[in-house]
């Protein structure tokens, strides 16, 4: 061993120990390796920078941008949705339903961006179902490890392994290449998972308590709204077609006031604001609230040729993405005491329609319109959440109190969700085919969810996770590092001499195990830094196809089941999910150990050594 080699191999070593304590956070030690090696005169300072300039980096900013614009379009909070409403109250059915969404919705983005989506949906439906998160929540953590096993882009492992290929001069994966090992592995794993999960609580252990922030539902019974909500839709011979909303004063004349209309976009239907001069069309669907008690709904849809559509849930369900309500206080500064709510020009100044009052405790049942405000009042308001959110710096006239629950579900560009996938499907044919380069592609797609109103510059610099980047560039110059001294020959030697003149099989194995137990230490970003140019010196070594031996690297890096530190995504279900560290290792250790079998078993057949 050269004294240059020491020297590496001495800070490679510290580099593991600041990790395995985070101390301090890994983008700094990153930082600290790339200022540390030029120092030691093994690499230069441009080839310790040079991972900034990797077409692979830029890649994976780029997939950070698109997974930010399918979760601000609602994209991955529908697929929760649908998962809630199929799934019911079947534990089983919801392990492999959640499993296999989470899945492949984590092939395009960010595996730890999906968990931290679907943390609230699995508690939402533990609660629904009467559930322990606990038997939920390991499901989700494993099915988005499992999810880098399925597309080249999926996790940075992969694309660290096919960039190593490509600096050796061989073809890099394809974008599917790792779908034929990701999907027997998805199989055992949802199998597996179902015999499992009983290890983690039983049902007699009670759910998460909800927030004690309220709900819509809560309100409409508090306010006493329950009865008041209807969806009417303008028929075409309806004399309210091509008039105003203030020639028909709805709101005075029959007691009905307009909340919202939609009206059907080409590709979803749109929020229409009601203002007094918005003219009606054929078709429209007018979301009310029948403040007069005494306003028969049937004669009203007789009058005005409307038509009674179905509600689909509980209060305000239909448009929860698009329509809130908010709790507010009239304070002692606010002008629109003494004044009534029609009075004060209320729905024109704040977007924003009143649904209900309160003094003290009890809810106000009369003519609410004309009812005049009092210092302490509690209105409750409701209308598009981009109006509520302006509401919330007005302190003088009015001061927030209560956000519902649901408003922290409510993604800002709803409506742009065809456009979200339009740019997603393109990405993906332009990668599988190869017409461009991946990072051209995904660059492509960054500017098509912009162009289309996805996402906007400023959330696109927030999506991108720095630290996640500072960390690969960081580690990248080890492995250039370890090269010029002859440390990944020496450690290619030596996993060699372990396993003596065993089958190639066996030699994967040993790649495997060696990649799964540095990533119970490391992240498995910097494992596969590592580790990729070992696995692929070792097929030089052999004179064997790189191929197997690079996967084999790829898929144990994703294999980060053992601890709730393996993986970012296992720490943020520790919490939620209530569990202990031995429970990852009772439920992670065995499923490694199938995940081994699977690798060795399918590795060499698919991709012959």
């Amino acid at each position: 061993m050269t004294a240059d080699l020491a020297i590496v191999l001495a800070l490679l070593s510290a580099a593991v120990l600041m990790f395995s304590f985070n101390r301090p956070r890994m983008d700094v030690v990153a930082l600290i390796m790339m200022v540390a090696l030029p120092l030691t005169g093994v690499i230069g300072v441009e080839e310790a920078l040079a991972g900034f300039s990797d077409p692979n980096i830029v890649l994976i900013a780029a997939l950070f941008v698109i997974g930010e614009g399918l979760v601000r379009t609602g994209i991955a909070q529908r697929l929760g949705d649908w998962l809630v409403n199929r799934a019911g109250r079947s534990e089983a059915r919801l392990v492999v339903l959640l499993m296999v969404i989470v899945t492949g919705v984590g092939s395009f983005m960010s595996s730890t961006g999906v968990v931290a989506i679907f943390i609230p949906i699995v508690l939402r439906i533990a609660r629904n179902a009467g559930a322990a998160p606990g038997r939920l929540m390991m499901s989700l953590s494993v099915a988005a490890l499992i999810s880098g096993m399925m597309t080249l882009v999926a996790t940075p492992p992969n694309l660290i392994v096919h960039g190593e290929l490509i600096r050796h001069g061989f073809d890099g994966f394809h974008f599917f290449s790792f779908a034929p090992f990701g999907i027997p592995m998805l199989v055992l794993a949802i199998g597996y998972m179902l015999v499992a999960r009983r290890w983690l609580g039983g049902p007699e252990e009670s759910p998460l308590a909800p927030g004690t922030r309220p709900r819509l539902v809560e309100w409409a019974e508090e306010y006493e709204l329950v009865e008041r909500e209807h969806r009417l839709r303008v028929m075409r011979h309806s004399p309210l077609i091509g008039r105003p909303l203030e020639a028909l004063d709805l709101r005075s004349a029959s007691g009905v006031n307009v909340i919202a209309i939609e009206r059907g976009g080409y590709f979803s239907r749109r929020l229409i604001r009601p203002l007094a001069g918005t003219e009606l069309q054929a078709g429209d669907v007018l979301f009310l609230d029948l403040f007069a008690g005494t306003v028969d709904v049937d004669e009203l849809c007789r009058r005005f040729a409307l038509e009674r559509l179905p509600l689909l849930g509980a209060y305000f369900s239909d448009l929860a993405q698009e329509i809130g309500m908010v709790e507010v206080m009239i304070p002692d500064t606010s002008r629109l005491i003494g004044s009534s709510i029609v009075e004060s020009h209320f729905r024109s100044k704040y977007d924003l329609n009143v649904v209900g009052l309160k003094r003290g405790r009890k809810a106000h049942t009369g003519r609410l319109m004309d009812e005049r405000l009092q210092l302490g009042d509690t209105l409750l308001v409701a209308g598009p959440w981009r109006a509520i959110r302006r509401l919330q710096p007005d302190k003088q006239d009015m001061v927030v109190l209560n956000l519902p629950v649901e408003f922290d579900d409510v993604v800002p560009a709803a409506s742009r969700a065809p456009y979200a996938l339009l740019a997603l499907g393109l990405v993906v044919v332009l990668m599988v085919t190869g017409v461009v380069p991946n990072v051209q592609a995904a660059l492509i797609g960054c500017l098509l969810m912009g162009w289309f109103g996805c996402i906007g510059m400023d959330s696109s610099y927030r999506a991108i996770h720095w630290q996640s980047l500072v960390l690969i560039v960081g580690m990248l110059p080890f492995s250039l590092a370890l090269q010029q001294t002859g440390g990944i020959d020496l450690a290619a030697h030596l996993l060699l001499g372990m396993v003596g003149d065993a089958s190639p099989r066996m030699v994967l194995a040993s790649i495997f195990v060696v990649t799964a137990v540095f990533g119970l230490f490391i992240s498995n970003t910097a494992t596969a830094v590592l580790m990729a140019p070992v696995a692929l010196a070792i097929a030089e070594e052999l004179q064997a196809s790189p191929y197997p031996f690079a996967m084999t690297v790829a898929l144990a890096a994703s294999a980060a089941f053992m601890t709730p530190v393996s993986s970012p995504v296992n720490t943020l279900v520790l919490g939620p999910g209530n569990y202990t560290f031995f429970d990852f290792v009772r439920v992670g250790v065995p499923f490694t150990l199938v995940a081994l079998l699977t690798s060795v078993v399918l590795v060499p057949w698919l991709l012959p050594p």
